[in-house]
């Protein structure tokens, strides 16, 4: 199939597609990567009049760092994290990140702002970006408005976005010099569609840690009694590495992941992240 007749602008600045995306209404869609839209349009799972292609807006493609919080243009792609174009305050997990994405092609032209606006459910960013407390700026003819990563995806290919609004930035905290991180994600094959992601962020010096988990069908979630018990280990021991499994998969039948499988799944994922994480040397300061 093809994508149903619709119009297409590229505008030079931001504030000339937020004036474009108000002209069309609830027609209008904003185009980034495309890696996700393309086919929808193609399928006609997706059905906008206009298109407004956000892509190539230089205002969308910097990065700075301001005391220590890395801002990310939200159309920075995939490929240019992975090849360290972009700045990694987050000891090599934003690179390590973006090099699982799908494939190379994929990640050429795949941005990190679409990503997190598609909200797919087993998407790689989502759960990253809540261990690290990251947060979105959300950008309207209104003004702005800061949005913690954990709320801005609400549902499956469903977010806190409201009619008119852009993705600009996303906002990451550096990761202190104690900081670990682990991740471990369980997918059959590259490019194909993710059983679960999991990412752990601790810091036992701050007393810090986060526990997020990505799963089919659901929202990705953050396990704040799982992340307590993460900070109670003292090393990668079986006995330890058990309980907090166990706290982990009571934590996501709670919120729903109520098939046996799915939660023997997931709890592997959180268990074998934080694993990960406890091994992991130390970053140099």
């Amino acid at each position: 199939m093809k994508a149903p007749p619709l119009d297409y602008v590229r505008p030079a600045t931001v504030a000339e597609a937020l004036a474009y995306l108000k002209q069309g209404g609830d027609g209008a869609m904003v185009l980034a990567g495309g890696q996700s839209l393309g086919p929808m349009l193609n399928l006609r799972l997706a059905r906008p009049t206009l298109l407004v292609d956000i892509s190539r807006l230089a205002e969308l493609t910097r990065t700075a760092t301001v005391n220590g919080t890395l801002a990310i243009g939200s159309a920075v792609i995939h490929a240019d994290i992975e090849d360290g174009k972009a700045p990694d305050p987050c000891h090599g997990l934003l690179t390590e990140t973006a090099a699982t994405i799908a494939y190379r092609a994929v990640r050429n032209r795949g941005t990190i702002g679409g990503s997190l606006s598609h909200a797919d459910p087993v998407g790689d960013w989502c759960p990253v970006l809540m261990a690290l407390g990251a947060s979105v700026v959300a950008a309207s003819n209104a003004g702005e408005r800061t949005i913690a990563v954990a709320d801005f995806v609400e549902g499956v290919l469903t977010t806190s976005l409201r009619p008119g609004e852009i993705v600009t930035e996303i906002r990451i905290p550096r990761l202190a010099a104690t900081a670990r991180w682990g991740r471990y994600k369980i997918c059959r094959k590259p490019g194909k569609f993710a059983d679960a992601i999991a990412v752990v962020v601790m810091d036992t010096a701050a007393v810090q840690s986060r526990v997020a988990v990505a799963m089919p069908n659901h929202r990705p979630v953050l396990l704040p009694q799982a992340a307590v018990h993460l900070l109670a280990l003292k090393g990668a021991d079986r006995d330890g590495l058990a309980a907090f499994r166990n706290a982990a998969r009571a934590e996501l039948a709670a919120l729903g992941a109520s098939d046996a499988l799915q939660l023997h799944i997931l709890s592997a994922a959180a268990m074998r992240a934080a694993a990960d994480a406890l091994n992991r040397k130390r970053p140099q300061p």
